[in-house]
């Protein structure tokens, strides 16, 4: 072969090589890019909206109560309680929510103590202990057995609906329905008790007054609904209970 011929063919290979080369190293790339892609996170099949969120102290609480709007409740004589959408009229049916299980669910692993998880369902509770928070009992829980241990709306639907839910749309009241924030695991007889009653009407045992006012009025607070004059008083009683801050 030529002299020419061969340094040409030479040049050919190298610049075939370095194509190879090249090729191969954008390759990896994508593969790179695809493997650390990540998928978008599931769609929450419960509408966002406000969720549960730490109490406010002492001194925002308050605050926040002032700010409430007071009116009188109304449209009471409208209340269905489906209104708020399925799960919480003791048929089932309730949504699922962005961590894979329902509001009752994981207020039940939140609530409880001593908690044993189903080993096929991590949202479902087999057994604990609730330290109830009305009655101040403690109240085993197993799932295969009747239960003392209800969930209450803390600002009951009821009163959320007459004191301004009913105005709301069918998507904002099941977002209220599930919002951690105002539901806990409770003894069931206080539940039944409690009502839709609001705190001038009903309270928890009195070594509960403080969380218990401060969580009412924060759920009113967040979804905007008003109190009645007596709802008021009673809330600020309620807040007395609870110790002052540490002075500086």
């Amino acid at each position: 072969m030529p002299k020419r011929s061969r340094t040409t063919a030479r040049r050919r290979r190298r610049r075939f090589l370095a194509t190879s080369v090249v090729l191969i190293a954008v390759a990896a790339a994508g593969l790179t890019l695809w493997s650390n892609r990540q998928e978008p996170a599931p769609k929450d099949t419960a509408a966002a909206g406000p969720t549960s969120t730490p109490l406010p102290d002492l001194q925002h609480a308050q605050a926040d109560l002032d700010r409430l709007t007071i009116a009188w409740n109304r449209n009471w004589e409208s209340y269905e309680r489906n209104a708020f959408g399925p799960g919480w009229s003791g048929r089932g049916g309730e949504p699922v929510l962005s961590g894979g299980c329902t509001a009752r669910e994981d207020v039940m692993k939140r609530d409880l103590t001593e908690v044993k998880l189903a080993e096929s369902n991590s949202c479902t509770v087999l057994s604990g202990v609730l330290n109830d928070p009305y009655a101040g009992e403690r109240l085993p829980y197993d799932r295969f057995k009747a239960s003392e241990i209800e969930i209450d709306h803390v600002v009951a639907l009821g009163d959320a609906w007459r004191s301004g839910a009913s105005d709301w749309d069918a998507d904002r009241r099941q977002q209220f329905a599930n919002d951690a924030g105002n539901l806990l695991a409770v003894q069931k007889q206080a539940n039944q008790d409690k009502g839709s009653k609001s705190p001038d009407q009903w309270r928890p045992r009195a070594g509960f007054w403080c969380e218990y006012a401060r969580r009412w009025v924060a759920v009113k607070s967040r979804w905007g609904l008003t109190v009645q004059a007596t709802e008021k008083s009673a809330l600020t009683d309620m807040l007395g209970a609870c110790s002052p801050p540490p002075a500086r």
